[in-house]
């Protein structure tokens, strides 16, 4: 499987809409804290937007919504992922990708046969509290050694001029948040990461 290199992360149908017409062909919606019925109409929004623009939506965390909505891909955390059934998620079709913050997450991961696991926090970043350090581009390195042809995505504190060096050093795909969703512009930031990652594309 291959994943694009420029993997932007949004927690609103909204953004869905402001910046998947931009170009972008990778995007999780990850929604927190909303009522059920809000989530199921956010995920239908954004469905249908990445649907008109050839773009791969990921639903995080409701595995179960993303399946009753006939969504194709999923991202767990790995408390969600203790809790998931990956029978059903198997069953239904669902590609998988999983968070990983130390060896025995990695572990954990890679016993759930994952479709692309997930690196971080590479730098530090303000989204939330961790309780990691920043694993660094060395790290990205060893990660990609271990679990070979599985796609890496790199996240956390990432921003267009960090680029190459999460590239160089053996991820997949790169992913944000902050950088592109705190920006002043965020339209032309996401502009600006779709074309540093454009040469990163594998085919």
């Amino acid at each position: 499987m291959t994943l694009d290199p420029f993997y932007l992360i949004v927690d609103s149908a909204v953004w869905v809409e402001r910046l998947v017409p931009l170009g972008v062909k990778l995007v999780q919606l990850r929604i927190k804290d909303r009522a059920a019925s809000e989530i199921r109409a956010e995920i239908r929004a954004a469905r249908a937007v990445c649907a008109d623009h050839g773009c791969q939506l990921i639903i995080n965390d409701y595995w179960q919504a993303a399946i009753e909505e006939d969504c194709d891909f999923i991202h767990l955390g790995q408390e969600d992922l203790a809790v998931a059934d990956l029978g059903p998620i198997r069953a239904a079709g669902l590609k998988l990708g999983l968070s990983t913050h130390d060896a025995a997450e990695l572990t954990t991961a890679l016993a759930a046969i994952p479709d692309y696991i997930a690196l971080g926090p590479i730098y530090p970043t303000i989204l939330k509290a961790m309780p990691w350090a920043p694993q660094g581009l060395e790290r990205i390195g060893q990660w990609k050694t271990t679990i070979g042809n599985i796609p890496l995505v790199a996240i956390g504190g990432l921003s267009v001029e960090r680029i190459p060096g999460v590239f160089q050093n053996g991820a997949d795909s790169a992913a944000v948040v902050t950088d592109v969703t705190r920006n002043p512009d965020p339209e032309s930031r996401t502009l600006e990461w779709i074309r540093a990652t454009r040469g990163h594309l594998k085919t």
